[in-house]
């Protein structure tokens, strides 16, 4: 088999250790050594670049392109489908090897970038996310009406649920469905109009059956959890990672602590609601109330759970804001406490260990999948990092030289 050589380049290896300047090698697909003075058949000049592992990002939503109603209801509906495909590819291009649908995307166009079909990450899907009645996944609206964020097919279902029953039977379905994890709102939210963030959705019972069945299927469970007592029911029933997790009190982290539970914080999502209310975009006014109204809660809760050593994974929420722009959540992740260093562990080898995927990627390290990053910049320098990738590589080989335009 052919010998890769990756010559000369700081190597960051996906933990918190300093970078240093070395060889990478791989062979087959897998990263087989790291040192100097490597040798191969073939060699890619790192030298004056940075090699890192690929970027994870923990929560996108790849059939979404911002968030507006008006539009949502005047676009056909198969559009999001060639969505999903060029959000694939403007993630792929910034260096994110390794994604977590958390809603949206169904088994179709998973495999579809499995078999090459399209370019982009490898993905994690959890097609539909698990609400109660009244819940941020119920797209009923004061005018008597649904209108469905991600309209159910035969793929994705319809996961509005109440009670254990019916949550078995759903998990059941979304696990033959081909779901990767199973997603719940243990809260309501910012951008569903008739909840609150700061309620707590779900009873005990009905989300440990969501694990029981999701640990019998060997999958873990990711939730959407804002209110303070959503995150703790959560934890409670062993939910592996708290999205947003906007409301943390000190129980709740300490909760997380003594469970090992990761937070997933997605800052970019608030700030990107905002954003695009700004610009013009047809959302309601109830969301962009609620989005100001948790912004500085949500980088309190950050940066006490940061402080603690609660395990934080990158995640962005990307499809309410732009795809493309999903490294910017590390400059907001600095921003609330973290090191650059560990910003960019939170984009690697710690969001691998949230997917399960540790043994397989995340570090640059022997029997490690090849999925790397060729950088023209200090990575620790994140301003523009995703406009700096000069290489993106899945299993040693080369699929994108970067993205020219960016957001």
């Amino acid at each position: 088999m052919t010998r890769i050589l990756f010559h000369g380049g700081t190597l960051f290896d996906g933990t918190v250790s300093e970078p240093s300047t070395g060889d990478l090698v791989v062979e087959n697909g897998r990263i087989v050594d790291v040192g100097t003075g490597l040798d191969g058949d073939e060699s890619v000049d790192c030298s004056g670049k940075w090699l890192s592992p690929g970027f994870f990002d923990s929560h996108v939503h790849v059939t979404m392109d911002g968030f507006d109603v008006l539009r949502q209801l005047t676009s056909p509906f198969s559009l999001s489908f060639y969505l999903a495909a060029q959000n694939l590819k403007k993630t792929l291009d910034i260096g994110i090897t390794s994604i977590r649908d958390a809603g949206g995307a169904d088994l179709g166009i998973k495999e579809a970038v499995d078999r090459g079909m399209i370019p982009g990450p490898r993905m994690q899907i959890a097609i539909s996310m698990l609400s109660q009645t009244g819940g941020h996944g119920d797209d009923w609206e004061a005018c008597g009406v649904n209108v469905p964020l991600f309209v159910p097919h035969p793929g994705r279902p319809n996961t509005v649920v109440d009670g254990p029953d019916e949550v078995r039977k759903k998990v059941r379905e979304l696990i033959r469905n081909g779901a990767d994890v199973i997603k719940v709102a243990t809260s309501g939210g910012v951008l569903s109009a008739r909840d609150d963030p700061r309620h707590a959705h779900f009873r005990d019972a009905e989300i440990a059956v969501m694990v029981e069945e999701a640990t019998a299927a060997g999958i873990f469970v990711m939730s959407h959890a804002q209110a303070t007592d959503g995150i703790k029911a959560a934890i409670r029933n062993g939910v592996r990672s708290i999205e947003h997790g906007i409301y943390l009190d000190d129980e709740a982290i300490e909760m997380m602590l003594r469970a090992g539970t990761w937070l997933v914080p997605t800052l970019h999502a608030p700030r990107a609601v905002v954003a695009a209310a700004a610009a013009g975009a047809s959302i309601p006014q109830s969301s962009v109330d609620k989005a100001k109204m948790v912004a500085a809660a949500h980088d309190d809760s950050v940066r006490r759970a940061h402080a603690a050593g609660v395990k934080i994974a990158m995640g962005t929420d990307c499809g309410v804001g732009p795809h493309g722009s999903n490294l910017d959540e590390l400059r907001y992740l600095t921003d609330t406490g973290l090191t650059p260093l560990e910003a960019l562990h939170a984009t690697t080898s710690s969001a691998a260990e949230l997917f399960g995927v540790d043994g397989d990627r995340g570090r640059l390290a022997p029997g490690q999948r090849a999925d790397l990053v060729l950088l023209d910049c200090d990575p620790q320098d994140i301003d523009n990092l995703a406009g700096r990738v000069r290489g993106v590589y899945l299993d040693g080989a080369l699929v994108s030289t970067g993205a020219a335009t960016v957001g």
